[in-house]
């Protein structure tokens, strides 16, 4: 049976948080969790689950994205990109309490190794939220130990969803497609996410990769280009807010192919879903150029001559990592990576600091060059600062893991206010040390020599191989649910990684351009999740109550955004073809 027939709703089903009045229904018959020994699927879900889902809900089309729909794919898509940004753990508070001296270790280890040790111990969960559900035997013998706990607030803001009339009077079970849901073995987060823990999640899918590109972006646009990073981060930040007004028109909203099923239907989901999973297909195969890149330049003498292969150091330390990396895509617990993932804010501050410590310290100095503008290539540029603001995919995650939805405005806010300014300094000080000379990679200019060079280029080699696993593994889920049933096993899964990490090289070496295939990407994607796909099912939701200044405004962006996917796409492809 195929995913879509088996899953009578959409991401709800599987959702981290939220999901207690969905699953009312869902475990009658007193179903122990899964063990160990049942595997053999990436995503499997018994026949009588989906039975039990189809009769549990039902509603309106356009209120609920999950409701009365076939064929809702990608289901897999808020737990994959839940990894993206580390959720705190409830019992933190527990270690620390019975373990003082953890405390010095950081917060983000704490929640890895504590998840960890609950798996392997398989010491008693909370009952307040516990990371999977117990079944029922579990429920009872607790509730004779434990006093009864408070009803969860993960919905708390959004107007509750009335019980229907065959749900009133049954007691509340856990979820029993929970239990049976197998995409991936990442614990939902249990508690919602302070804002001080948001804005470090919102950094962290804003402070990537596209920082090392914003010097060469002065060298390819004139330093009046500067003028495109605060005009597109502001234009990304208002699409954001956008963002969460589509999320709290329906407490069945989640995520943006929830946005795009009510925006547009069935359609709008499927593509929301493919635009963004292409989205991260390509961020892996720039994640493939740079660690080639940055490893030739320390090793730039490597190469191998095997029966008449000849590969220069580029080409084989891409191929090296990506088989390095492959091991990493064929894990089904990625919890620990996912906080490694979360660390790319740590490695982004030091190759700043480097970057300052071998200007200042070393004595390259700055000198002042470059024109003004240089239109012939400003579409270039427009792509670099575009890909800087690529968050979009996991904003809404973001906002529905928050404790107080009402400080996301200021979350967003402060995320892009200090990036811009980041991205603007890294920008300025990397054109004024190397001038006309800037590589696609500031990195790269580094010289060797000095130990804050070495530094920065091993940061940088470093951050890219952690997310790469991250990254990939939404792409993996959503193609194995669309297999059928009978090929969703784990030697299908494993395969099917494998073929999407050797893609990635094969592109990464059929296009070893990083900084124009990123203008590229910033030109394509980034314009359409960032700026066109906000504005318009912001319109089409919330149409007959948007005054019309915000009309007028929603279109403007629209319109800017369809320009500079046109003009930079078209300019970045034509130069990685004349090359």
């Amino acid at each position: 049976m195929d995913r879509d027939e088996e899953m009578g709703h959409g991401d709800r089903s599987l959702l981290f948080i939220g999901d207690e009045d969905d699953d009312l229904g869902a475990d009658r018959d007193g179903a122990s969790p899964p063990t160990s020994s049942d595997e053999g699927s990436f995503s499997e879900r018994s026949d009588d689950d989906a039975r039990d889902d189809r009769g549990g809900r039902g509603g309106d089309e356009r209120d609920a994205p999950d409701d009365c729909q076939k064929g809702t794919w990608p289901q897999s898509y808020r737990q994959s990109i839940d990894m993206l940004s580390a959720v705190p753990s409830p019992t933190v508070s527990t270690l620390m309490a019975a373990s003082p001296s953890l405390t010095k270790f950081g917060s983000s280890f704490l929640k890895a190794g504590s998840s960890f040790l609950r798996k392997r111990e398989g010491s008693a969960l909370p009952l307040t939220r516990p990371l999977l559900p117990p079944s029922l035997s579990q429920l009872s013998q607790s509730s004779m130990h434990q006093p009864p706990v408070k009803q969860s607030t993960d919905n708390i803001g959004l107007p509750p969803r009335p019980p229907a009339a065959h749900e009133a009077e049954l007691p509340e079970r856990p979820s029993r497609a929970c239990l049976k849901s197998d995409y991936i073995e990442l614990p939902p987060p249990a508690s919602k996410c302070s804002s001080g823990q948001s804005i470090i999640n919102g950094f962290n899918v804003l402070c990537g990769v596209g920082i090392l590109t914003t010097a060469y972006g002065i060298k390819e646009g004139g330093w009046l280009s500067l003028l495109l990073l605060p005009l597109l981060g502001g234009s990304s930040c208002y699409t954001g807010l956008l963002l969460k007004r589509c999320i709290d028109s329906s407490p069945n909203i989640e995520t943006y192919p929830d946005i795009g099923q009510v925006a547009f239907g069935i359609f709008g989901r499927i593509f929301v879903s493919v635009v963004l999973y292409l989205e991260l297909y390509a961020s892996c195969v720039e994640y493939i150029t740079l660690l080639g890149d940055s490893l030739s330049s320390v090793f730039p003498s490597a190469h191998l001559a095997f029966t008449g292969i000849n590969l220069n150091a580029h080409n084989l330390f891409a191929i090296t990592m990506a088989l390095a990396i492959l091991p990493s895509v064929w894990l089904r617990n990625l919890s620990l990576l996912s906080y490694l993932s979360a660390g790319g804010v740590i490695a982004t501050v030091t190759v700043i600091v480097c970057l300052f410590w071998v200007g200042i310290g070393e004595g390259i100095g700055f000198h002042p060059s470059g024109a003004a503008v240089n239109l012939t290539h400003l579409p270039v540029a427009l792509g670099l600062y575009g890909y800087c603001y690529s968050g979009h995919s996991v904003f809404p995650n973001i906002y529905s893991s928050m404790k107080d939805r009402s400080q996301f405005p200021f979350v967003l806010l402060f995320c892009f206010t200090v990036v811009t300014i980041v991205y603007a300094g890294v920008a300025v000080t990397g054109f004024l040390m190397f001038g006309e000379s800037t590589m696609s990679q500031f990195t790269l200019n580094l010289p060797q020599q000095y130990i804050p060079s070495k530094i920065a280029i091993w940061m940088t080699i470093v951050n890219p191989y952690t997310k790469y696993a991250l990254t990939m593994t939404p792409v993996a889920l959503s193609i194995e649910e669309a297999l059928p049933q009978r090929m969703r096993s784990y030697l299908v899964g494993m395969s099917v990684r494998t073929c999407l990490v050797l893609s990635t090289v094969a592109v990464a070496l059929l296009f070893p351009y990083f900084a124009l295939v990123m203008a590229l990407l910033g030109s394509v994607f980034t314009m359409l999740v960032a700026l066109i796909l906000p504005c318009a099912c912001y319109l089409s939701i919330k149409k007959g109550t948007v005054p019309l200044w915000e009309i007028i405004l929603c279109i403007i962006i629209i319109m800017i955004g369809v320009v500079c996917a046109c003009i930079g796409s078209y300019t970045s492809i034509n130069r990685m073809i004349s090359r």
